[in-house]
């Protein structure tokens, strides 16, 4: 397993290489846009690849996310700028559960079981890591709908506990249908000059909707 990892390591850098080979200026370009963290500058850059704006977008997304750097609000505000609120969010959201999954995969197969030989020495770990796996639905669900909490920290903390792929995949993207809306909202109303309340109140009886459908749904033992 240690060879298998090394292999995997080797080839995500072996895969910025090759972007690097194809396409010199294209890396520092990303990096430097993300340093900088500037929403307008990041919506033109966006809007710079034409028809494949959103590709690019949503690729960029997903990129940030996995990466768990810089704030994924800095995209979010920008798809909203280019493509309006609604599509904007919707983008987004798919893009950043795309990218906190591709984490949640890497650090999970890379940490997990350095994390599980720590767990089985405690007894406290070890009923944590117990009830992560029956309750992490809902935790993760409630967390991911908190704006503005560092996805960087929830995609470490659901990758070495026991919670199941599906249900952190389904958490996320419920989840972040709400924290990103409303982070995405105010950033746009922010930079446009324009405000409607009315967007917000419908975003938080959303999320208070989903609490209730993740309390049903823990409550059936996840039989969907």
């Amino acid at each position: 397993m240690k060879t298998v990892k090394i292999v995997a390591a080797l080839l995500i850098v072996a895969l910025f290489v090759v972007i690097h080979l194809i396409a010199p200026d294209f890396l520092p370009e990303i990096f430097d846009l993300l340093s900088r963290g500037d929403i307008k500058e990041t919506a033109e850059y966006i809007k710079n690849y034409g028809s494949m704006a959103v590709v690019f977008s949503f690729l960029l997304t997903l990129f940030v996310n996995a990466l768990g750097f810089p704030p994924a609000i800095i995209f979010s505000t920008a798809n909203t700028l280019i493509f309006g609120i609604f599509w904007g969010i919707t983008l987004s959201v798919v893009a950043e559960t795309v990218g906190v999954t591709i984490s949640f995969l890497l650090l999970r197969f890379f940490f997990r079981d350095t994390a599980q030989k720590v767990i089985a020495k405690s007894k406290f770990l070890k009923s944590i890591d117990h009830y992560s796996s029956e309750k992490g639905f809902v935790v993760m669900l409630i967390a991911r709908m908190v704006p503005y909490l560092p996805s960087g920290l929830l995609n470490a903390v659901g990758a070495l506990s026991a919670l199941s792929l599906r249900d952190y995949f389904i958490a996320s993207f419920i989840g972040k249908f709400p924290s990103t809306g409303i982070e995405a909202i105010i950033g746009h109303d922010m930079i446009a000059g324009d405000g409607d309340n009315t967007r917000i109140v419908i975003v938080v009886i959303f999320a208070v909707i989903l609490i209730l459908f993740a309390l049903w749904y823990e409550k059936r033992g996840h039989k969907l």
